[in-house]
């Protein structure tokens, strides 16, 4: 049997050699949380949360001349969600996370096909929202071209509820799919441009959601554009970024979008080869409008976890049509040996309108993680403290008094990458 084996063995890894290269990797990235005061404010006599959650993946790629090919399988569980000996996963965790093929066109033109990741610039807009472990994926068709320091792409979607047959429905074309900016088609255009120093992009962006009548019939579509850019600059240790995006049209609700915008700059500096220093300031403008209008802008898929604290009180499932907001933080990453790495950054929030009181000061948020390779993988430790000012206990519908003292959050992380196989022909 032992001999059988290994000749069977010996005869798949042969003929994956003819391939032009086949890999195999995976991920295990458990995660524990303490959380006191994460995304909302805690009153004093809730229980604080502590959870242990994991994400697994398997990973297929195989990449030739003509075409790559791509398969991730996902899973996103916490640890005692099952009961013991249950028959199947109740929760339906499991999930195709990636399945996509990049197809050669010729001439620097690639289509990309399938469900993939969608993330460009520094995630603002489009992100892989990799910190949530489901992570955002997109089922969607890019028209690709690239040459030399010049990309464009041009990305379509159109989604479609499941029918009783298993398929897509055979009558009409109604997506009931909603919350979260779920859009029942997409298009954009993105394209970016590097030069020695300086680098810009250009997205824009149109989402089409499905509407609904007084009777639950589809309603035709309420359609989003969101137009921007991203630039950056660096000369010598010194390195900026800003971006700027509008949106207009109707959003979910079929509520007329007017004003809105992001704006934001931000500038670092490498003091030394061992300390990066940040400095920046960011403004998202927020509902000052009639009812049926909003100048809310919402950041729709980027890594927003990314911007504006760890804490996630803005713009994560959160804070969609409210008062906006006006960002200012200042960051310090300190390098050690052997790749570990401390970065502290602290941030401070007010709305970017006034509150029904007319407070506007939200709080300051202390974000601190400790990064390091290990034989095991990548270990990640965080600490938050929020301290919030009155505006941010009227924001999230908590008196003070009611409120907790301390408002904190603590997680650790580990991510477990190996490398199964990778065989590419000779």
């Amino acid at each position: 049997m032992k001999i059988k084996f290994t000749l069977l063995t010996l005869t798949i890894l042969t003929s994956l050699n003819c391939f032009s290269q086949f890999t195999i990797d995976g991920e295990l990235r458990p995660r524990a949380e303490y959380r006191n005061g994460y995304s909302s404010i805690i009153a004093d006599d809730v229980e604080p949360g502590f959870g242990i959650s994991t994400r697994t993946r398997l990973n297929f790629g195989y990449q030739t001349e003509g075409y790559n090919f791509y398969v991730s399988l996902q899973d996103v569980l916490v640890w005692g969600e099952n009961r013991q000996l249950l028959p199947q996963d109740a929760n339906n965790s499991f999930s195709v996370f990636e399945a996509w093929a990049d197809i050669n066109l010729g001439a620097n033109w690639s289509t990309k096909i399938g469900r993939q990741l969608l993330a460009y610039d520094d995630q603002r807009i489009f992100g892989s929202v990799g910190w949530a472990q489901q992570a955002r994926n997109h089922d969607a068709a890019l028209l690709k071209y690239k040459k030399d320091k010049f990309i464009l792409d041009f990305g379509l979607a159109f989604n479609q509820d499941k029918a009783n047959l298993g398929g897509f429905s055979s009558i009409g074309n109604e997506y009931s799919t909603t919350g979260f900016f779920s859009y029942k088609t997409m298009q954009y255009i993105y394209l970016k441009n590097n030069w020695k120093s300086f680098s810009g992009s250009l997205l824009l962006l149109n989402n089409g959601f499905q509407e609904f009548d007084g009777a639950g019939l589809q309603d035709g579509l309420s359609n989003l554009q969101t137009i921007g850019t991203n630039l950056g600059y660096t000369v010598g240790k010194l390195g900026l970024a800003g971006n700027l995006f509008l949106q207009t049209g109707k959003r979910q609700g079929d509520v007329d979008v007017k004003g809105a915008y992001l704006a934001s700059l931000d500038a670092t500096f490498k003091a030394s080869n061992k300390v990066v220093l940040g400095l920046g300031a960011e403004s998202i403008s927020g509902n000052d409008a009639n009812a049926g209008e909003t100048g809310a802008f919402f950041p729709l898929f980027g890594t927003n976890h990314k911007f504006n604290g760890f804490m996630d009180y803005f713009y994560v499932g959160n804070h969609a049509n409210s008062i906006g907001l006006f960002d200012v933080h200042a960051s310090a990453l300190l390098k050690f040996k052997n790749k570990a790495s401390l970065l502290i950054k602290v941030l401070n929030f007010s709305g970017e309108q006034e509150l029904a009181s007319g407070e506007k000061s939200l709080g300051t948020e202390l974000d601190i993680m400790f990064t390091k390779p290990t034989k095991a993988g990548k270990l990640q430790i965080g600490y938050s403290h929020m301290f919030a000012n009155d505006g941010m206990y009227e924001l999230k519908g908590i008196t003070k008094t009611a409120a907790a003292n301390t408002q904190n959050w603590a997680w650790v992380q580990l991510t477990i990458s190996p490398k199964f196989l990778n065989t590419s022909k000779k």
